[in-house]
């Protein structure tokens, strides 16, 4: 009999984990340190032991983004007017505690990327968009540009609202840009390459609900602590519930292997539901309320794009 598993994901994102992964496990170039905790012969699934505990405080960040319409910017420098994007995003805290997870701080900033010098400030009737500059005039440059900002408005967050030196933050994606932060990891839902070989691989397919791999280094020009957790789900699918944890590479490794069983015991009360969330359990129910919130506060698209079309016509030479 030939049998079949449905992925829990919403067939409308991206699978947790991408097919072409499954056939070239092993293929990344990423460098790996697989016996920071554990000889790679020696590699199997982890359960925290009982001198481990979940962080008093864990302080959630997340950002999200919008491009409200692409622009022209007319550069006196050139013939040509540059491309750009007036872009809305925003960036917020949550803190989870044993009293309930607290919103701890939102902000919304908008801008106006492009390449030239002389990218203005826009005012418009219901918002004000900041000139900024990116490398170049492709549109992958004006995107990067964008993440960065929001990248950057997360770190300024994290700063100003970290109360206590024994909390820990975990960020929503890979933690570049955020490695200077103490007592940081970076929170990978779905998996676009596969980092460890077959053996290693097989202990994260063999993870039970609450358990982690063993901690390994990996990247290349970059490089990171890394561990793979699962999280409580009923599916069977590959990987079904496995998320991918990084900290700082700078991290003593009995401190890695420490925030790792404190992320362990942390997150699967924080798991995502499916009735509620089609990308449960990965999408943590602070991270996915965090999202809805911040995009609402990002506020009407079509409303910022005809102030936007508004004020470009103001503009205009006559």
């Amino acid at each position: 009999m030939t049998g079949f598993t449905v992925d829990p994901w919403d067939p409308g994102y991206a699978a947790a984990l991408a097919v072409e992964n499954l056939s070239e496990l092993g293929a990344t170039s990423a460098e790996l340190v697989l016996d920071v905790e554990r000889p790679p012969a020696d590699w199997k699934p982890v359960t925290p032991g009982a001198g481990a505990s979940a962080p008093e405080t864990l302080l959630v960040a997340d950002g999200v983004r919008r491009i409200d319409a692409r622009v022209w910017v007319h550069d006196p420098d050139t013939p040509m007017p540059v491309p750009g994007i007036a872009a809305s995003y925003a960036a917020g805290i949550v803190r989870c505690g044993p009293a309930g997870a607290d919103l701890a701080a939102i902000e919304v900033n908008r801008s106006l990327i492009s390449a030239s010098p002389h990218t203005p400030e826009v005012k418009t009737t219901h918002a004000t968009y900041q000139p900024s500059k990116a490398a170049d005039a492709s549109f992958e440059e004006l995107s990067l540009a964008l993440q960065r900002q929001v990248t950057q408005l997360e770190v300024d967050l994290a700063v100003r609202h970290r109360s206590r030196s024994d909390d820990l933050l975990l960020v929503d994606g890979p933690l570049r840009g955020r490695t200077h932060l103490p007592r940081t990891v970076g929170y990978i839902k779905t998996h676009h390459t596969a980092y460890l070989p077959p053996p290693q691989s097989a202990v994260v397919a063999a993870l039970m609900p609450r358990q982690r791999t063993p901690v390994f280094l990996m990247g290349t020009s970059w490089r990171r602590h890394a561990w793979y957790v699962r999280l409580p789900v009923q599916s069977s699918a590959p990987w079904a519930g496995v998320a991918r944890c990084e900290a700082s590479a700078e991290l003593d490794p009995a401190e890695a292997v420490r925030i790792a069983d404190a992320v362990t015991l942390a997150l699967p009360p924080l798991a995502g539901v499916a009735y509620k969330d089609p990308r449960a359990p990965q999408n943590l129910i602070p991270i996915g309320g965090l999202e809805k919130l911040l995009r609402h506060h990002l506020g009407d698209a079509r409303l910022l794009y005809r102030a936007l079309r508004t004020a470009a016509a103001g503009d205009r030479p006559r």
